[in-house]
């Protein structure tokens, strides 16, 4: 249900979800989805919360405490983020509908997800920075360089298509496209010319 939701909420914005329609969808009484969530308001919460929160579980176990080098850590993470992005390609579409106006939706997605994930890849970047390994980059630029940019592909499918007909969630495909993703942003942000 709830990624049935997640998905319905990330194609047709907030707005355009019908519980109704969504009840049809999943063959069940929209009572039912009243019941367990209340209203729409409660049914987008908790879609939110069980994609985002699930997200933010698996780039937690991707970090690996035996690796001592931040710049490792850094793409082990990012690796694992375009994984989550790819498997659940209506994260990033949810985040470039509600990242377009300010509201208590966004305001939601922020404090409980965006930030806490964020925080922690700002800090290895500005101390990677401060080190000298790597230029300067702004939590903002680097976000969306990631988030908005490579994962792009998997939520805007259709586009990835046009641009290039091998289907972005082919795990063959997905897999050179994550590699070669990884190369190109940690070599454009290594001081040391990508070298390692």
């Amino acid at each position: 249900m709830l990624a049935a939701a997640l998905r319905a909420f990330a194609t047709h914005g907030y707005d355009g979800v019908s519980v109704n329609a969504l009840s049809r969808e999943l063959g069940v009484s929209h009572n039912l989805l009243h019941q367990r969530f209340g209203s729409k308001d409660g049914l987008w919460h908790a879609a939110v919360d069980w994609g985002f929160g699930g997200m933010a579980n698996e780039l937690a176990r991707a970090v690996d405490p035996t690796l001592a080098d931040p710049l490792d850590q850094l793409a082990l993470i990012l690796r694992r983020f375009l994984e989550v992005s790819a498997e659940r390609p209506e994260l990033v579409g949810l985040m470039n509908l509600e990242g377009r106006e300010r509201s208590d939706r966004l305001t939601y997605l922020y404090d409980h997800y965006v930030g806490p994930i964020t925080a922690p890849i700002f800090r290895v970047l500005e101390h990677l920075a401060a080190e000298g390994r790597i230029r300067p980059v702004s939590g903002r630029a680097f976000h969306f360089l990631v988030a908005h940019g490579a994962a792009s592909p998997f939520a805007l499918q259709a586009l990835a298509r046009e641009l290039d007909p091998s289907d972005p969630l082919d795990p063959v495909e997905r897999e050179a496209y994550i590699d070669m993703v990884l190369e190109v942003l940690l070599a454009g942000i290594r001081l040391d010319g990508g070298a390692r």
